[in-house]
């Protein structure tokens, strides 16, 4: 993807299942567990720059001594800082002779961060602002160690209006508007009410307070404290998190849409949002790593004991998020990695009409550089079809006698798919130009080219993941690869034409910013449809008046009159580099759905592609983000 946009946090969770004496005698330290968090959270950097946090919980403390810890930072390099500060701390300690380095307890007592559990969170501004008090973990705390409770995630919400009423409904002021602190009271009131019932009951049992405070600690239902705070939750969400006595969790949505994976052994308990980070710093295979199912909590007792069960019933059809398989994930994933290079290979029809079967005279290449996996596909596809057809012409030539040296050489020598690397980015270049027009200046040169292996008549074919705004491809790539002075440049995104907002994985929901709306409404006004904005406004305003907003997805009919074909040759005029002096041929082209599909089998969350959202909460977001633009309103559209 050329362009920034908002979009998936990354957790991590390490709870270590042996004593700290265990790690510190096999692997040389009591913060063995710290030490694979950092490196989980390293290993996902990809989904969140704008703020990290990290949080640990002691077990067994001595009544009065503090068991939970939180650090967070908002700040640049935010992840690094945090663990650098944080063992700064350590080595302190050291120095000023407060631990003793070869006993345990003693680093345990003085070490905010020698602790039994650990989690992590990385994270992407999509909602309330970038400051610490928005960056996740979230605390939530009391004297009573089941009611304490930290909470991370990776989620969107599109009811968070509805979630803040209920709290109120109940009693609570919740303070903050964000889906994360309507998440935590909703969740830390279900869990005061599991606490309370089981001291009520225990006492009229007979027990005595010491007993009642063992039992509680011991017997609070965590699947069942987030199937009653679940009930109501619409949107995408995988949360982490634990609470005071030590029993830690991992959930899913009911639709799948965020992932979340983990593994357990005789050491750890280890989760975190990609499966590749897992495998490689615990030293798993591929079959040791489960995902943690749709509608489905994964809970660490205290003691060990692990129980997986369903909290709330999972949707008939998955919606899993196709863009963490585009684009969000890293693609070291052996299912991902075969995922992007199948995107690619399904672009090759596409690509050999645009460039009129024409191999000898194009250069395949990829921009930006998360689409190399997509531009191996491509040419790996393009390289069997035509060995498939030098072959079929060989046969043929045989059989007729008119099989020659000459005929071989032709064929083999010319059309054949060339690959190179085109497009460089510089990663020391920054954009902190702070005026708009000095910005688009900057980006021009955020990429090098490569000079001299475009000829004046070759096809330029660069592959893209995705392309949402276009903003990037006519200020700046564009421009770049005309400077090559090539006859055509081909752009193909790997990824479909990106329509409606998405509320459940990506944070962009303006659709104003979307080119493929852009070149639609530009389309209806030049065939005179203009009115067709006024109708579906009319529409949209209706809808979210009444109780039909989770029903219909009206801004389809923005679309309806073209096809996907004249749609992409639109956005090809708009994104066209003017002013260069370049007389050349621009085509964008587009990952069909269909193709999508047969690319990612398992991974059916399409509705910013098609539509097609899974829940009511969806289609109340679209309506109200064409309402937003139709009103030139910006923000959110949930």
């Amino acid at each position: 993807m050329s362009e920034l946009i908002k979009h998936e946090c990354g957790v991590a969770q390490v709870r270590l299942k042996k004593p700290l004496e265990y790690f510190a005698d096999k692997y040389g330290t009591p913060l063995y567990g710290f030490y694979k968090l950092f490196l989980l959270m390293e290993k996902q950097r990809n989904r969140g720059q704008d703020g990290a946090g990290v949080a640990s919980i002691k077990f067994d403390m001595p009544p009065g001594e503090p068991y939970m810890f939180r650090e967070r930072s908002v700040k640049s390099n935010a992840l690094d800082r945090i663990f650098k500060d944080t063992l700064e701390q350590y080595k302190k300690l050291q120095r000023n002779g407060d631990i003793l380095p070869d006993y345990v307890p003693s680093i345990k007592s003085k070490f905010d961060f020698c602790a039994e559990y650990y989690m992590g969170h990385l994270r992407y501004g999509t909602s309330g602002g970038y400051s610490l008090s928005v960056c996740h973990p979230f605390f939530r705390r009391s004297s009573w160690p089941t009611k304490n409770l930290m909470l991370a995630g990776n989620f969107n919400m599109t009811n968070t209006k509805e979630l803040n009423e209920s709290l109120i409904s109940m009693g609570q002021h919740p303070i903050f508007a964000t889906d994360t602190q309507a998440l935590l009271e909703k969740v830390g009131y279900h869990l005061d009410e599991a606490h309370d019932n089981l001291y009520r009951y225990l006492r009229d049992e007979g027990y005595d307070a010491a007993e009642i405070s063992d039992r509680i600690l011991e017997d609070i239902d965590l699947v069942k404290v987030f199937r009653r705070a679940a009930e109501n939750w619409d949107g995408g969400y995988a949360l982490i998190g634990a609470i005071g006595n030590g029993d830690n969790f991992a959930l899913r949505d009911p639709l799948g849409v965020r992932p979340l994976f983990y593994f357990e052994d005789d050491e750890v308990f280890a989760a975190a949002s990609e499966r590749a980070p897992l495998m490689t710093i615990f030293n798993k295979r591929i079959e040791d790593i489960e995902e943690v199912m749709p509608g489905h909590i994964v809970v660490v007792k205290k003691s060990g004991k692990i129980i997986r069960e369903q909290f709330v019933e999972p949707a008939k059809t998955r919606a899993q998020c196709s863009f963490e398989r585009i684009y969000f994930s890293r693609g070291n994933d052996a299912d991902i990695y075969k995922e992007r290079k199948a995107l690619g290979a399904q672009l090759t029809k596409q690509v050999m009409k645009e460039i009129d079967d024409d191999l000898e005279n194009t250069i395949i290449s990829f921009i930006p550089n998360t689409a190399e996996v997509g531009y191996f596909g491509l040419l790996e596809q393009l390289r069997l079809e035509r060995r498939e057809r030098v072959k079929q012409t060989i046969l043929e030539a045989q059989e007729s006698g008119e099989l020659t040296e000459e005929l071989v050489d032709d064929l083999i020598m010319r059309n054949w798919p060339r690959g190179e690397k085109i497009a460089h980015k510089d990663q020391k270049l920054r954009t902190f130009i702070s005026t708009e027009d000095s910005r688009n200046e900057m980006a021009t040169h955020v990429y090098d080219v490569t000079y001299g292996l475009i000829k004046n008549d070759d096809n330029l074919v660069c592959i893209d993941d995705s392309i949402v705004r276009g903003t990037t491809l006519r200020k700046s790539i564009l421009k770049i690869l005309a400077s090559l002075n090539p006859k055509k440049i081909v752009i193909a995104s790997t990824a479909p034409q990106i329509r409606y907002p998405d509320c459940y994985g990506i944070d962009m929901s303006q659709l104003g910013k979307f080119i493929a709306f852009e070149a639609a409404v530009a389309l209806l006004k030049e065939v005179g449809k203009g009115d067709t904005l006024r109708e579906v406004y009319r529409k949209c305003v209706d809808s979210l008046k009444s109780n039909s907003a989770g029903k219909i997805n009206y801004v389809k009919e923005i679309y309806a009159p073209f096809t996907d074909e004249q749609i992409s040759r639109k956005i090809s005029q708009i994104v066209y580099p003017q002013d260069q002096g370049w007389e050349g041929e621009v085509s964008v082209i587009y990952q069909t759905v269909e193709g999508l599909r047969k690319a990612l089998p398992d991974h059916q969350g399409d509705w910013y592609f098609t539509g097609d959202f899974p829940t009511p909460g969806g289609y109340r977001v679209v309506n109200q983000a064409f309402v937003n633009y139709y009103q030139n309103s910006g923000g959110r559209s949930y």
